[in-house]
């Protein structure tokens, strides 16, 4: 990430802190009468919080805040034991783990510190999250894309964790950092041929089951397809309220907003600059953006891949050509599907 300033933030938030963040959410609750909200705890690596602390905020959580409040934990996998997905469970968390493919593509990024893979730890916590005892804790896969890997293999290998879904995410590049090379189209198009081919579903591919939503005309319900405003917000644990953690890859204080959630409201959030140019839709995109056939599917790509120095965000995305290509792909796949079942 281009912004460091996670290395100088508090391990985890105290418990004073924690009460607020809490109370600021329920604040939100009542003020817009929703009658629910996700929670996603990651970060860094949320398990390293502990078993009790994450057991003391879901539980505030759900004794404070007036609506149905669904927590999630996004982690590695290395942590995770009985006794962990026990209090999970107890609480209905539901646990994404994160893996970039087999053991060999674990370890180029997974390591511990003395340079042990650690793909073993990661597989004998999906077989657990997996098991009768605590399935209903799975909530999947995440898995960024790396073209060096097969991605056929790639999604093989994840499919043996028997995912309910499974999420691919393009890396945190923009048009000052590119990506690695490679042809991200052409690899996410080979999975989604076996996907989308396959005799039955094996499981949910979150990217392809919302482009074909949106082919559809129904909308999105992920941020960087379509053009659905956004509805995320980032409580750091200094209390700071911040914008899309993702933003932190493009410039130092990217994600920032000033705000706190000792003395502002999510409300301040929700009306705040960088937020309304994350829910303006259409208005926040590029010339290039407004004139390409696939804008309805693609959206202009994820906000914080369309920045470039001296130009803000207002970009197609630094994988534009990628997601011209899968988009049209999909789009073109399924229409013709729709046209030989409704002849």
């Amino acid at each position: 990430m281009a912004d460091q300033g996670w290395r100088t933030l508090p391990k985890r938030m105290h418990s004073e802190l924690t009460a607020t963040a809490v109370e600021r959410i329920a604040e939100h609750v009542r003020e817009h009468g929703l009658t629910s909200v996700e929670a996603i705890l990651h970060g860094g690596e949320p398990l390293l919080a502990g078993r009790d602390w994450l057991a003391y905020l879901v539980q505030m959580l759900h004794a404070r805040v007036p609506a149905q409040v669904n927590v999630t934990v996004q982690t590695n996998g290395t942590l995770l034991d009985r006794r962990m997905l026990q209090t999970f469970k107890e609480l209905g968390v539901r646990v994404g783990v994160s893996l970039d493919g087999d053991a060999e593509a674990t370890a180029r990024h997974r390591r511990y510190a003395d340079g042990r893979n650690s793909y073993g730890a990661v597989t004998d916590g999906l077989h657990l999250l997996d098991s009768p005892d605590f399935r209903d804790c799975y909530g999947g896969l995440l898995c960024t894309i790396a073209v060096g890997n097969d991605p056929v293999s790639t999604y093989e290998t994840l499919l043996k964790f028997n995912p309910p879904t499974v999420d691919f995410l393009l890396p945190h590049a923009n048009w000052d950092c590119p990506p690695p090379g490679g042809d991200y189209a052409a690899w996410l198009i080979a999975i989604f041929e076996r996907w989308y081919a396959a005799p039955e579903q094996e499981t949910s591919i979150r990217l392809f089951s919302e482009l074909i939503q949106l082919v559809l005309g129904q909308p999105s319900g992920v941020e960087g397809l379509g053009i659905t405003p956004s509805t995320l917000v980032v409580i750091d644990t200094d209390g700071a309220i911040k914008q899309l953690d993702s933003l932190s890859s493009t410039y130092p204080g990217a994600a920032d907003t000033g705000l706190h959630i000792a003395t502002n409201s999510l409300d301040d959030a929700l009306s705040h600059p960088t937020t309304v140019a994350r829910q303006i839709g259409t208005a926040a995109l590029s010339s290039e953006c407004l004139a390409c056939p696939v804008l309805e599917l693609c959206g202009g790509g994820l906000y914080p891949h369309r920045f470039r120095r001296g130009a803000g965000f207002r970009n197609p995305s630094v994988y534009c050509p990628d997601l011209l290509r899968l988009t049209a792909h999909v789009r073109d796949r399924v229409e013709a599907d729709v046209r030989r079942l409704t002849c």
